[in-house]
């Protein structure tokens, strides 16, 4: 059954208060009955990925509530991973602030690795305790969980045994769900069918990789996990799919308007009768009614949309954007956008001189402006604007780069191992203090030798990793002509937990980055504006961020987006512009491969098997090459910025 979704958001957003109305509101512009036509599931594009959790936690507390008022109990679906962990922390504040009581819920979990013990950093048993049930008052008895902690024998019979508890609660009021790159709900991989039950299932090769980080290498995931099937997960009344980020886009654009097919999972959510997707603006992006919108029906043409339709006009008909015909518009339905103009060719140079008037070379950027650049790892700043970086300083701007996490975690033990060497050598060599030497290579040694994958590293390791970092760090901006003056390393509170899952953004946080800008008083400030960093850190040093800017009393400076090494901002979006010449983008590669800590195999390299600098020369020459195709001038690389 498909789900129309024309006049459905007005329904969902009528159970919500004002806050969450606003956060569907946000998007109102899309979120239309333009949507009928293609899309076969209900989705729900809000702004930003907290008003998911919002939405999500109030949907799940009237349900609550409403089977509490009825004597009944409410059952809950609950997923794991680090979308819906929002929903589970604002789920937390209802309890404690408005009292919101879990005595009569009772929860099913959708998966678990196998094998896996309960009690490992690794398993969802743990990760759900830690992340919702220890901080709210559900009774133990009425949480379920699949277990990996059974052998191997008794696995079928622990299935059924799943399948039975869930009949026997009454079946799932209200199930969550995430969404996987190959379109995996739950566990059920490529080739999962419509009936399948909880189970035990080989993992994908690429879920498993998706996996690698929090089990600190791809070779420590688990092969095998125990899920529940599709149609355990169809049998729920109700189904909420969580999504966030780029990453997501094009799944999520498969999954709702594509045919139901047995390789994507998500695609027989169609059939489900109250199954709603909620998605940030990220995540919704490929969506035709986002996408494209007018290829389904009237519009407003906006000065960005007409960009948009235009460059995407002219990529469709690989014509150049002077070279467009009035043709080229009818045949693809935008002979309206043409009637406005007047004719093809008027239209054609006022796209063509709105992006011409985006680029900014180094005459045309800023001088001797007081300038920080936020880095949330030690090398996101050369890794995505080391050529306006370098720019900046030969415009003699004041150059602070404040680098926001240590990103010790993501540095191998056996670099450690080389440098404790290093510094037994310098030791023996220089004659330096010995005991305080062997002393910490003792316990530094002694403590990789027993160390298991995930462990926490103890704080003498961490210390160690925080300055190869920083000293990497150090290096790549002598690179672009600055010094260690130019660095200010913060340490962010919420990043040290040692795992790859962080703590909130907390006050601590706010602090920290408020006091840097009322020091520094700057005029502009570089911000990571990317949504597809692996861990999220990249979106929560922004929230920092933007938190500390509504709380300073000075001046609020121009703000400049920035991606990280996943994307680059489309030439459509952007604001500006900066092209790079062979030898900027020489210098740039010479300053990220001071990094060396992340060089050759980084120990989080996400889906691209590509080094960094090998991404950073592609992206940079893709997005001069793209502005070649569309006919402007031809630059040998480029950068992308938006003026937040």
């Amino acid at each position: 059954m498909t789900q129309p979704v024309a006049g459905a958001h007005e329904d969902v957003g009528a159970g919500y208060g004002a806050r969450e109305r606003t956060a569907i509101r946000g998007l109102s512009h899309v979120s239309s009955g333009h949507a009928t036509s293609l899309e076969r599931i209900e989705t729900l594009v809000v702004e930003a990925h907290e008003d998911i959790a919002r939405l999500v936690a109030k949907r799940i507390a009237t349900l609550i509530e409403e089977r509490r008022a009825a004597g009944g109990t409410a059952v809950l679906g609950l997923a794991t991973g680090s979308t819906p962990i929002g929903v589970y922390r604002e789920l937390i504040r209802m309890h404690r602030e408005e009292g919101l009581s879990f005595a009569n819920v009772v929860t099913f979990n959708l998966d678990e690795y196998y094998p896996m013990p309960a009690d490992s950093i690794h398993s969802y048993h743990r990760f759900m305790w830690e992340n919702l049930f220890s901080h709210v008052d559900i009774r133990p008895e009425n949480v379920h969980i699949p277990r990996g902690d059974v052998p191997r024998e008794q696995v079928d019979d622990e299935c059924i045994r799943y399948e039975a508890a869930i009949e026997r609660a009454g079946g799932i009021d209200f199930q969550i769900l995430g969404i996987g790159k190959t379109g995996h709900i739950g566990f059920n991989e490529p080739g999962s069918g419509a009936e399948s039950r909880t189970r035990l299932v080989h993992l994908d090769a690429v879920t498993r990789r998706d996996a690698a980080a929090d089990f600190f290498g791809e070779e420590f995931v688990p092969r095998e996990a125990v899920t529940m099937g599709v149609a355990t997960i169809l049998d729920a009344r109700e189904i909420a799919l969580l999504a966030t980020g780029e990453h997501k886009a094009r799944i999520i654009k498969r999954a709702v308007e594509g045919d139901i097919n047995l390789e994507i999972a998500a695609t027989f959510l169609q059939r489900h009768p109250k199954c709603t997707f909620y998605v940030d603006r990220a995540a919704g992006a490929e969506l035709t009614r986002i996408a494209t919108p007018w290829l389904l029906d009237e519009v407003e043409w906006t000065e960005e949309l007409k960009v948009r339709a235009v460059v995407w006009l002219s990529q469709q008909t690989n014509r150049a954007l002077l070279k467009l015909t009035q043709r080229d518009y009818a045949e693809h339905g935008m002979s309206s956008l043409v009637a406005r103009s007047g004719s093809p060719g008027a239209l054609n140079g006022e796209v063509f001189n709105a992006l011409g008037a985006k680029i900014r070379g180094k005459s045309k950027l800023p001088r001797g402006k007081r300038t920080i650049c936020f880095s949330p790892h030690p090398d996101d700043d050369v890794i995505s604007m080391g050529g306006i970086l370098r720019k900046f300083v030969e415009n003699e701007n004041e150059m602070l780069v404040a680098y926001m996490t240590s990103g010790n975690i993501a540095v191998f033990d056996h670099d450690v191992r080389r440098y404790v060497d290093f510094i037994q050598r310098l030791e023996r060599d220089q004659g330096l203090g010995r005991r305080a030497v062997d002393t910490l290579a003792g316990q530094v040694l002694e403590f990789l030798a027993r160390k298991q994958p995930g462990d926490v590293d103890i704080p003498e390791v961490a210390d160690i990793k925080r300055v190869i970092r920083e000293s990497e760090a150090v290096a790549g901006l002598e690179v672009m002509g600055l010094s260690r003056e130019n660095a200010r390393f913060l340490n962010l509170p919420f990043y040290q937990t040692g795992k790859v899952r962080k703590d909130p953004v907390g006050p601590a946080d706010v602090a920290i980055v408020r006091a840097l800008l009322e020091e520094v008083r700057p005029e502009i400030i570089f911000v990571a504006g990317d949504l597809s960093d692996p861990h999220g850190t990249h979106r929560m040093c922004k929230e920092a961020i933007d938190s500390a800017l509504e709380e300073i009393s000075i001046p609020r400076p121009e703000v400049w987006l920035y991606r990280g090494a996943w994307q680059e901002w489309n030439v459509t979006e952007a604001t500006w512009l900066v092209p790079m010449s062979q030898e900027e983008l020489r210098l740039k590669i010479q300053a990220i491969f001071k990094h060396q800590s992340q060089k050759d195999s980084a120990p989080f390299p996400g889906q691209d098997d590509r080094e960094f600098w090998q991404r950073v020369d592609a992206r940079n020459k893709d997005t001069a090459e793209i502005l070649d195709r569309l006919g402007l001038a031809e630059y040998f690389a480029m950068e992308a910025y938006v003026i937040g």
